[in-house]
């Protein structure tokens, strides 16, 4: 290495960008780099710039012997080649040398387990342990498929641990429900909860089942309609959630098993009545449900119930889509389907639900159930306290939002 190169580098080595014919550059034969051929050797930059600057019409130095005996190109993976450290002053080129993270060892273990049991505790609360290990077993239960239902398919622990926690935001903050006559369902034994059916999406079943479950503690068993269990998805949630079909037999068979059986007798007509005709009853069938209570014995609980006409207002239907599809109605409301699924977001209505005096039925023998004038006569009591009820709430609650 020539004398006047040595003084100028020190001891540096020094790196040529590549070019052509050991000149800077690439292939320009311009004097001076261009940006991307700079960019090939960032830690020499600085030690370049801290060596006194030649004047344009110096020549660049020739290469250094050695280093060009380091550049020797040799075979990939050979020991051959040498490799050039770099500077003592250059610049750290990986984040462990500047001191910060490296990539390669990422987030510390310690760390992870801190935002882990954060989150726990904000979804679980402060008893996250306890209900973290019951979700788990939980979860293990229903893998090895030791868990247990009813000859109905009526999934307990699934009903009450996500069916019900999920409802029960949607009664409490949004239709913020009030409850009456909670002393009238009786603790244990058969009774049989009839109740309004409105809403245009039968919500207040829903409700209804979580009220009695939450403040009755007991588990409402509803009656459904021949459309709830033909709907792929919906039958098999509605079976897990302890519904049934809504036929005598089945009827019978539970209030004899000491259930607490509901039924909606205005079925179809009553959820599916325009918003002109809200509050007022539809016709209660043939009264089969009567007749059930009248063979096994057990009482009768009327249940009125405000609010739900109001979450979804029907001004209109579509009979031949209804039809093609094999539904009872496609319903219209001021939201649907003008705002596609917005529009299927319940209206948050003040709802009161009032439990009457149960009217009982042992004093009659079951045969008595095949009189058609007492089975009408008592149908007919039942619709008549259910609706005086109704206009009293609706004059004590007022504005349906207030």
């Amino acid at each position: 290495m020539p004398e006047e190169a040595r003084r100028r580098d020190g001891d540096h080595a020094v790196v040529i960008p590549i070019g052509t014919g050991g000149r800077p550059g690439r292939g320009s034969g311009s004097a001076r780099p261009s940006s991307a051929a700079r960019n090939l050797a960032p830690a020499a930059r600085k030690a370049a710039s801290s060596t006194p600057t030649s004047t344009p019409s110096s020549k660049p130095s020739a290469r250094p012997a050695s280093a060009a005996a380091g550049k020797k190109k040799t075979r990939a993976g050979s020991s051959d080649e040498k490799v050039v450290p770099p500077p003592a002053d250059a610049e750290p080129t990986t984040a462990d040398e500047a001191g910060q993270p490296s990539p390669s060892t990422g987030i510390p273990v310690g760390e992870w387990l801190a935002a882990a049991q954060d989150a726990a505790q904000e979804i679980f609360g402060a008893d996250w342990e306890r209900r973290l290990a019951e979700l788990m077993a939980f979860v293990r239960r229903r893998l090895e498929g030791a868990y247990d239902v009813d000859d109905y398919g009526f999934d307990r622990e699934l009903t009450e641990r996500f069916f019900m926690a999920a409802l029960r935001p949607i009664a409490e903050k949004w239709f913020r429900l009030e409850v009456r006559g909670l002393e009238n369902i009786p603790a244990e034994g058969g009774a049989l909860v009839v109740s309004n059916h409105s809403g245009t999406v039968p919500l207040d079943g829903l409700m209804t089942m979580l009220t009695v479950h939450d403040h009755a503690g007991r588990f409402l068993r509803p009656l459904g309609a021949d459309l709830v269990f033909k709907l792929p998805l919906v039958s098999s949630l509605a079976r897990k959630g302890g519904a049934t079909l809504a036929c005598t037999e089945d009827a019978e068979r539970m209030l004899s098993g000491g259930e607490l059986v509901g039924v909606w007798p205005e079925g179809f007509k009553g959820i599916g009545k325009p918003f002109s005709e809200r509050y007022k009853l539809q016709r209660f069938g043939r009264g089969g449900f009567v007749s059930a209570a009248l063979r096994t014995g057990v009482p009768i609980i009327p249940l009125s119930l405000v609010g739900a006409e109001e979450i979804y207002p029907l001004v209109g239907n579509v009979p031949s889509l209804a039809r093609l599809l094999g539904v009872p109605y496609i319903p219209i409301t001021p939201f649907f389907p003008w705002l596609g699924p917005l529009g299927m977001v319940p209206l948050p209505s003040k709802w009161i639900l009032e439990f009457g005096e149960p009217i009982r039925t042992d004093a009659y023998a079951p045969g008595e159930a095949e009189d058609p004038m007492l089975v009408f006569n008592v149908t007919d009591q039942v619709r008549e306290t259910i609706q005086h009820t109704l206009f009293d709430l609706l004059r004590e609650r007022g504005s349906a939002f207030g």
